[in-house]
């Protein structure tokens, strides 16, 4: 067996034996001896193997398979520009924490820096977005031993150092993998690891083992407090009867005030409801008036982290803990009931806003998606306006897992994640992304042929173009000259049947009880829903108008 083939065999195993049940693939030449490993390991149900041509919708779809499962997730490249194509979904899993493992081809030592084809600089490759990096050392004959011990033992400290296992920090691991010729096996046994599998017993792979869960972490309260969560890895938060801020991709989701951006967006009801304490919880990105609530420093915030790095963007944290037990436990009276009747105050507005409408707009698609999903359900979020719609409008749900790529909060790749985590989910899921993001991705869209089906349903709010900066400053008067070429940038696409032409069953709806029943369909399928840009700008004006007044009167 050649040095290349038994180290791919071997390095599979430990995959395996580590607890690894999907991998991603782009073809590729020089990473052939590994893509044939994974697809020994597929054929004999050691794990499940998914091939992309395209290695950012490859790397993606390992990113929503990991984010959605909890365990790192392999993506194999060959060498050269491939894998610079993963950066994208290497800088998203280093900012959301997720075990992202990137397993790159390259040339060996000896044909770098001489002009060989396909050959670049790929060790450091992805700098400080990866918690760890390897330049793994190249696999030669006749040091079948220890090169056995070293291969197994990197592999099981890369997948340690991507779960977080002993630094509590999760995120992506590079193994940069050089191999020289022959890349394919000789023999006709590709099945088994072969003999430098180092377990002498014959057997054709190891068993693997599951981490443990994370324990349930409990919130005190401290005079008026209030719990601000975002995106990020706590999944298990005892809340104690506090009121919760929570973003839609935050897993506590379920327990949060509806509407809570909307209702600190009130300045005459928060100046009566102002927190003592902030606790906050993950990384809150996505509205403003929670950013300004962090940086009032009349407001004492404490962040609770479950990792040495934790997010204080505006620098205010007073106390960073790990631990939120240690923290002071004596709620103000009636101050979470204040909350909820507000919270419900201005749910009552908003849905009178929204139902006016006889057409579905953009931010009552938020609204009715959330609503129509089926228990059990997984929602991917795209960036940008989505998100901001189920966060300010959406009523809640603790039945329904929602997932966003927050940690960058890039719009690339949104619908390969979407595609992994469905297939990583296993039952009924849906996408709702806008139109530019659709279009970003739609590689993601490409299943081929013996390409395992996501059940997954994408909505997409389509207003020709990016929508979102129609309601901040760019969609201002002032710069109305320029705002169609360089912010509206309008697409002018027909997104039926682009889905269409991708393979996909898709279909535009216009009303309430048309976006019901195509939900009701499932999957693979688009739902195409046309808005437009000015009148949503105008739309989210007067929403907040309305839950002003409802706070007011």
């Amino acid at each position: 067996m050649n040095p290349s083939t038994a180290f791919a065999r071997v390095l599979v195993d430990e995959l395996v034996r580590g607890g690894v049940t999907d991998a991603v693939l782009a073809p590729g030449s020089r990473s052939a001896p590994v893509a044939l490993a994974l697809a020994a390991a597929e054929r004999a149900g050691r794990l499940r193997l998914h091939v992309r041509i395209d290695e950012r919708t490859a790397a993606f779809l390992a990113l929503g398979l990991a984010k959605a499962s909890g365990r790192p997730v392999p993506v194999l490249t060959t060498s050269g520009t491939a894998t610079a194509h993963l950066h994208a979904a290497v800088l998203e899993a280093d900012a959301s924490g997720v075990p992202l493992l990137a397993l790159t081809a390259d040339r060996p030592p000896e044909l770098r820096g001489t002009g060989a084809n396909q050959t670049i600089d790929q060790p450091g490759l992805y700098g400080g977005a990866v918690r760890w990096a390897a330049d793994v050392g190249v696999p030669e004959a006749g040091r079948e031993a220890t090169q056995n011990r070293y291969w197994r033992s990197l592999v099981a400290k890369a997948l340690v150092v991507a779960r977080g296992a002993v630094s509590a920090d999760p995120g992506p691991v590079h193994l940069n993998l050089a191999l020289r010729e022959p890349l394919l096996p000789e023999d006709d046994d590709a099945d088994l690891p072969g003999p430098w599998s180092g377990r002498g017993d014959g057997a054709p792979w190891t068993a693997a083992a599951e981490p443990a869960p994370a324990a349930p972490r409990p919130v005190g309260a401290d005079g008026r407090t209030l719990v601000v969560a975002g995106d990020g890895p706590f999944r298990h938060i005892d809340l104690s009867g506090l009121p919760l801020i929570a973003e839609p991709s935050s897993g506590i989701w379920g327990s949060s005030v509806r509407g809570g951006a909307l209702l600190l967006g009130a300045a005459d009801w928060l100046a009566a409801h102002r927190p003592d304490r902030v606790v906050v919880v993950g990384r809150p990105t996505l509205s403003r008036p929670v950013s300004a609530l962090l940086a009032d420093p009349s407001v004492r915030v404490e962040t609770v982290t479950a990792s040495p790095r934790w997010a204080d963007p505006v620098r205010s944290s007073a106390l960073v803990s790990r631990d939120a037990a240690s923290l002071p436990a004596a709620e103000a009276a009636g101050w979470t009931e204040s909350w909820q009747q507000a919270a419900a105050r201005v749910g009552t507005a908003i849905d009178a806003v929204l139902d006016a409408s006889p057409v579905l707009t953009a931010a009552r698609l938020a609204r009715d998606t959330v609503a129509a999903l089926p228990s059990g359900a997984l929602l991917v979020l795209g960036s940008s306006t989505p998100v901001r719609d189920v966060d300010r409008l959406a009523v809640p749900r603790a039945d329904v897992s929602v997932l966003a790529n927050r940690g960058v909060a890039g719009i690339d790749g949104t619908i390969s994640t979407a595609v992994g985590a469905a297939l990583a989910h296993g039952g009924p899921a849906f996408a709702l992304m806008g139109d530019l993001t659709f279009l970003h991705d739609l590689t993601g869209l490409l299943l081929a042929e013996g390409e395992a089906v996501p059940d997954l349903t994408v909505v997409v709010p389509d207003n020709d173009g990016g929508g979102i900066f129609a309601q901040l400053e760019p969609g201002e008067d002032r710069h109305t000259r320029d705002y169609r070429r360089v912010f509206g940038t309008p697409h002018g696409r027909d997104l039926v049947a682009v889905a269409q032409g991708l393979g996909w069953a898709a279909s535009s709806v216009r009303s309430a009880g048309e976006l019901t029943a195509a939900l009701a369909l499932g999957g693979p399928r688009v739902v195409v829903v046309r808005t437009d840009q000015r009148a949503e700008a105008e739309l989210t004006r007067e929403l907040r108008a309305a839950a002003g007044r409802a706070l007011t009167s």
